[in-house]
């Protein structure tokens, strides 16, 4: 006895070739997704190596004080960057297989790799505001080392003059600083310098321009900022960089992982 056949289904062989078109466009995007990705791994990877060389030469400030968490970020974001930019070059050569273990294989390192990066993201972002949260860590550690004869204190020194004559600032919140606290550099020249001479605005040849006028403070002669802002700024950038970036590129890497897994169960 013959059964009747539903009008509304397809024979074996259509049915086929339309999970084998599902299959094709899923693979597809998820190409388009990788190579997108590529791009943004590419990115974070640049970013971090602009991070970690440091061209603003503030390392030693946390370097100095054992939390240099944000340039361990970035070290690990160098890494994640080019690993993601591999991993993808896996992930297209996976899907144009249409190879289930592969495809298994590059979620696995996917996976690892996402670890990594949110390690990366979270050390700088958390470690950003224990740094330079406030002014109090940062005048400390000036007030300590600042002309002491140690390498911590030869590094501090030398990094506190550059910054202090490039940016035209004077100590952490004001020249008072050197005033209001002990401080290495009082004990090593007393009252003949109330701040170090960094502090004095400099003719076109670098000269001081009125010794005696800087001593005693007049504004026309002494830097009446102080360093912090600078310093926070570019430690803010520098973690910025690494973490909010990392972030943005770990929300795409997310969706692509769910993309992927969903072309992985239609193989």
């Amino acid at each position: 006895m013959r059964t009747l056949t539903s009008p509304y289904s397809y024979p074996p062989i259509i049915n086929w070739i339309k999970s084998l078109q599902e299959v094709s466009v899923a693979g597809a995007t998820g190409a388009v997704f990788e190579s997108r990705e590529q791009a943004a791994s590419l990115a974070l990877f640049a970013l971090a190596i602009w991070v970690a060389v440091d061209g603003y030469e503030l390392y030693p400030i946390s370097g100095v004080s054992g939390k240099d968490d944000i340039f361990a970020g970035a070290w690990i974001a160098i890494f994640t960057g080019f690993a993601f930019f591999c991993t993808t070059v896996f992930g297209i050569l996976a899907v144009v297989k249409h190879s289930r273990l592969l495809v298994l294989l590059y979620l696995i390192l996917m996976f690892i790799i996402f670890i990594f990066e949110c390690a990366s993201c979270i050390t700088a972002a958390t470690h950003r505001d224990y740094l330079v949260g406030n002014s109090n860590l940062v005048k400390k550690q000036m007030l300590k080392y600042y002309a002491d004869d140690s390498f911590a204190g030869q590094q501090i020194t030398a990094t506190w003059n550059r910054v202090m004559r490039e940016v035209g600032c004077c100590g952490a919140d004001s020249p008072q600083d050197w005033i209001d606290y002990n401080s290495t550099f009082r004990t090593e020249f007393g009252t003949e310098y109330p701040w170090p001479q960094q502090c004095c605005k400099r003719l076109s040849n670098h000269e001081v321009a009125d010794v005696e006028g800087c001593k005693i403070g007049l504004n026309s002669t002494l830097f009446s900022k102080g360093c912090f802002d600078h310093i926070e700024s570019v430690f803010s950038l520098y973690t910025w960089s690494v973490s909010w970036y990392g972030f943005s590129v770990l929300m795409f890497m997310f969706w692509l992982m769910l993309l992927t897994m969903v072309y992985y169960l239609k193989i």
